[in-house]
């Protein structure tokens, strides 16, 4: 973690904590700075992608307080783009650190690209973050809180690169038929999915009648946390030594991307113990999209019925608002290039089992009228568990 700061009267700008992140910050005038983002780039040097940020402006109340953020152009698989940093997805502030709101008063300027922030702030202490921000220590406030429950029970299922443990949670009373897999925060940018798995960890182990006969015929297996170091260092994509944890599923090794090696020893293990996979889905965020993707089309006829039903139920329980009707994957995202495999196209290839992918959207939501708060992604997450549990049923 890095240490920015550039005062101004008594201004000061300060990422020194877990997932701050900022590169540079110039002062083009009074109570007016620029904000650089970093970005993250893969193995090759390419792909950067810069949509996080988040730091901290002490010193500002009263102040009429400019931000732009710049430096935010980068690639996609390969193809050049303005960025993810746009008029669609202003940043959230907070005077607290907890409670998070969308930012109001901005403006976007597509030829260079940046997004301009402007505020007066009603403390000396303001966050601001892409999305709002679920770091490690919000995952071990979690897990103190949840150790002691009888349906409760952790795994260390591999290391990262930084020594981090990589987890696996089992959520279940008894012996129940069916078992659901579901993986959060492959790309550490994207806590908006690490927020949905709380709310959902939250519902499965509390005293609910519905969460109890959840757990008596459905058994929940999640990846809670996938990039930890990325998340800790205030990454956005890639893992240490710059691989996508969404895209090696076809060529990976212990050295280089151990996050994937040991999601992929676990699942096989289980799968070779005799045990099913009845539905897998890996959660991510998008800035304006919003959709489920099944495995690649080979096996479209086999999970046809299985996909349907999940797409349909998300539509009428929970505030899931898709930009496409339920599609179904290509093999992999790169033909003929290695290491371009999603872990659903990958899942499907060794394991043939019914994985999924779900792209939530960060910008204005259709159904809830406007962006989603902390509060939506924690309900999410209770009636995304109902939901996986009915479709298996």
């Amino acid at each position: 973690m890095m240490i920015t700061a550039l005062a101004a009267a008594a201004i000061a700008i300060v990422s020194n904590f877990e997932a701050g992140n900022i590169r540079k910050i110039e002062q083009p005038g009074p109570a007016h700075f620029r904000v650089h983002l970093p970005g993250d780039v893969d193995q090759d040097g390419r792909n950067r992608q810069a949509n996080w940020y988040y730091f901290r402006v002490d010193g500002a109340k009263g102040q009429a307080l400019t931000i732009d953020i710049a430096s935010i152009p980068g690639e996609y698989n390969y193809k050049p783009n303005k960025g993810a940093v746009t008029g669609d997805t202003p940043p959230y502030y907070s005077y607290d650190n907890k409670t998070w709101l969308p930012w109001e008063d901005f403006t976007y300027d597509a030829n260079e690209p940046k997004l301009t922030l402007r505020i007066t702030p009603t403390s000396d202490t303001l966050w601001v973050a892409h999305v709002p921000p679920y770091t490690n220590e919000h995952l071990a406030a979690l897990r103190k809180s949840i150790t002691g429950s009888r349906w409760f029970k952790e795994e260390t299922i591999g290391k990262t690169p930084e020594g981090r443990p990589m987890l696996l949670w089992h959520i279940a009373e008894g012996k129940p038929q069916k078992h659901v897999w579901l993986m959060a925060r492959q790309h550490s940018w994207e806590s908006p999915t690490s927020w949905v798995c709380e709310g959902l960890v939250r519902f499965l182990l509390s005293d609910d009648a519905e969460a109890t006969r959840i757990r008596r015929s459905v058994a929940f297996h999640i990846l809670p946390m996938n990039d930890p170091d990325g998340v800790a260092r205030g990454g956005v994509r890639f893992n240490k030594y710059g691989y996508d944890l969404n895209r090696n599923w076809d060529f990976f090794n212990a050295e280089k991307m151990p996050e994937i090696a040991a999601q992929h020893a676990a699942i096989a293990r289980w799968i070779k113990a005799g045990n099913p996979i009845d539905l897998f889905l890996s959660m991510h965020n998008t800035e304006t999209a919003e959709y489920l993707e099944g495995v690649p089309t080979a096996g479209e006829g086999r999970f046809k019925d299985l996909g349907e039903r999940f797409f349909r139920l998300l539509n009428e329980k929970t505030t899931f608002a898709p930009t496409r009707p339920l599609t179904w994957a290509p093999a992999t995202t790169t033909e003929g290039k290695p290491g371009r495999m999603t872990v659903y196209q990958g899942l499907y290839r060794d394991f043939k089992i019914p994985a999924f992918l779900s792209e939530q959207r960060v910008s204005f939501h259709p159904k809830l009228k406007r962006r989603a708060l902390t509060e939506d992604r924690l309900q999410f997450g209770r009636d995304l568990a109902v939901v996986m549990a009915e479709t298996v049923r």
